[in-house]
């Protein structure tokens, strides 16, 4: 189809030979083009259904929904490449001569790309090793947020207040991460500092009954309250408890609220750093 094009020469052609020859390739060679560009557009919309059926199949039989999207995508790009080249072949485009051009330029094409092919590695490696899956929450890279979808080349995360954040496939594999979401239960860590003339044993005790007011908060391993430090300004009582992960921050606020509202009955005093000044005449 193209040695036709390059074939006509309008130099030695009049106006009726030249209408001729284009109306000829019009017949001949336009119309295969007009077909192949059809089946290129019917074909990607042919390709969506299919991986939308094969994604809702996934889902049916409980597949992980990390591994549903990252092979919805590898699927799409694939079956996008077959039938574009399928295309190529169809317009008589010598693949042969294609291919022996991409592979002598092999090596600068890697080297331009080995960003991108480190990525898409990453991407494999994170499916196979599993270090964290869509839905966790995680810290990475100088990033936190809730993974919305693991691609072929980038990791989708969505921040707290709504962004949407890029890493590389490439950088979460090779990197340190941290996945709040891996285990089933958390740990809540709390300071509360009250002053030097409180009564230790009652504090503690108002601290006590406050966990064990709370319901989110599990017995095993069992809740401590103790005094950890004496401070310069307060002596200071670290709470910890153990949570289901999905409620660390509603046990979290709430205790930083239930022990100031008991604090304030109990009339335990949370001091605040304080400056002596002495002037001297």
């Amino acid at each position: 189809m193209l040695e036709n094009i390059q074939n006509i020469d309008i130099s030695k052609m009049n106006m009726e030979t030249l209408t001729e020859r284009i109306l000829d390739w019009t017949i001949n060679s336009g119309i295969k083009l007009l077909i192949g560009l059809i089946v290129i557009s019917l074909g990607f919309k042919i390709i969506k259904k299919i991986v939308k059926y094969f994604t809702v199949f996934l889902e049916k039989r409980e597949v992980d929904i990390t591994l549903i999207k990252f092979s919805k995508s590898l699927i799409t790009g694939a079956l996008k490449i077959v039938l574009v080249m399928s295309t190529f072949a169809y317009w008589g485009m010598n693949l042969t001569g294609l291919a022996a051009l991409v592979a002598s330029a092999g090596v600068a094409v890697g080297l331009a790309l080995q960003g991108s092919l480190s990525n898409f590695a990453g991407g494999f490696i994170i499916l196979l090793l599993r270090p964290f899956k869509v839905g966790d929450y995680i810290q990475a890279a100088g990033y936190e947020g809730l993974v919305e979808q693991i691609g072929l080349f980038y990791t989708t995360l969505v921040s707290v207040d709504n962004k949407e954040i890029l890493i590389p496939n490439g950088i979460l594999s090779n990197g340190s991460l941290i996945n709040y979401s891996a285990k089933e239960t958390r740990r809540v860590d709390l300071k509360f500092g009250v002053g030097y003339e409180a009564d230790i044993l009652h504090v503690r005790r108002v601290l006590r009954d406050i966990v064990d007011r709370h319901e989110l908060i599990i017995d095993y391993p069992e809740p401590f309250v103790g005094l950890i430090e004496h401070a310069d300004s307060s002596l200071n009582f670290v709470v910890r408890v153990w949570c289901k992960t999905p409620d660390y921050w509603t046990i979290y606020f709430d205790l930083l609220e239930q022990v100031k509202i008991r604090f304030d009955e109990e009339q335990i005093s949370i001091p605040y750093p304080q400056l002596d000044v002495h002037l001297n005449k």
